[in-house]
């Protein structure tokens, strides 16, 4: 029988509420853990260790282009895990096969001469095709969830969006007949903040923001943070940009709506918008050079490390 952490004694009514429904789900089918490798996902597993529920599962899709410290925090987050007793974190990535020669999103631009979903203005289509659907596959060859569905359970998925204003925007994930999907941090009302201070107060150090380095969303100080830290990956940028220009140019020709690149049209800093151009690249070449545009001016004098998220 599991029991809560006393070495943690700020558990709250929340907290001790949640386990109560958390530990009856997985009387009945596996708990699993969702992990992104950030802060909110990593929060979840100390929130799971507060409560004494030790999941059966935690896995982490790979796109192959997290940034070097998401994955240099593998080594710090399995040791911890295995302190704990709880799983280490299985690695899932998208399988390549003859029709999709790729086995990760970077390869899937190149090869397609394209760029992620993000960067034309739609949902994060990259999340459903290299996150969800690896992470589905592996738990579909995972027997105890192929027992569990045959007894007619649903599998319980715990997924780290957090109680703060900008994750409370975000869809809930809906129930299928394979998958519940619970959310605890909300169940907690643990917001980033709270989160960072939980791993903290659990002997971890706080993770940095888990993202393709070329991620779309990416603000202008990480892309300026990365050009003086992983020069190479920001080249690697400049040269998926450059890959997908012609079919963009292409699309122009033809009176067709085209996009400059990973930051898509660019944002002209009205409206609250953060200032930067549409290609990537532009902004990496320009900073490099120490040319006097108003977006790099204004990261420079701001000494910013990265938004920190």
């Amino acid at each position: 029988m599991t029991t809560i952490n006393t070495t943690l004694t700020s558990v709250t009514a929340r907290m001790l509420a949640s386990a109560e429904i958390l530990r009856a789900l997985q009387a009945k089918a596996p708990l699993c853990v969702s992990y992104g490798a950030g802060v909110d996902s990593t929060a979840v597993l100390v929130g799971l260790w507060m409560l004494g529920i030790t999941p059966d599962l935690i896995t982490f899709a790979d796109t192959g282009g997290e940034k070097p410290e998401t994955y240099k925090f593998f080594d710090v987050i399995n040791a911890w895990l295995v302190s704990v007793g709880f799983p280490e974190v299985v690695v899932v990535k998208r399988a390549r096969t003859a029709r999709a020669p790729y086995s990760t999103l970077e390869e899937n631009c190149l090869v397609n001469a394209t760029l992620p979903s993000l960067a034309f203005g739609g949902r994060k289509g990259c999340s459903q095709k290299w996150k969800r659907e690896p992470l589905d596959a592996y738990r579909a060859k995972w027997q105890p969830a192929k027992a569990a569905w045959a007894r007619g359970e649903r599998v319980t998925v715990l997924i780290g969006y957090d109680a703060g204003p900008k994750d409370a925007r975000r869809s809930s994930i809906a129930d299928d007949r394979k998958y519940h999907y619970e959310y605890p941090l909300r169940l907690w009302g643990w917001d980033r903040a709270e989160c960072e201070r939980r791993i903290a107060t659990a002997g971890l150090a706080v993770p940095a923001k888990s993202a393709c380095y070329f991620c779309p969303a990416n603000k202008v100080a990480e892309i300026a943070k990365l050009v003086d830290e992983q020069p190479e990956l920001a080249d690697r940028i400049i040269a998926m940009e450059a890959a997908a220009e012609p079919r963009q140019t292409e699309r122009r020709a033809a009176g067709k709506k085209a996009i400059e690149g990973l930051w898509g049209m660019g944002c002209k800093g009205t409206r609250g918008g953060e200032k930067r151009p549409g290609r990537m690249g532009e902004f990496i070449t320009a900073y490099r050079a120490g040319r006097s545009l108003p977006v790099i001016q204004s990261v420079r004098a701001s000494n910013c490390g990265g938004c920190g998220l």
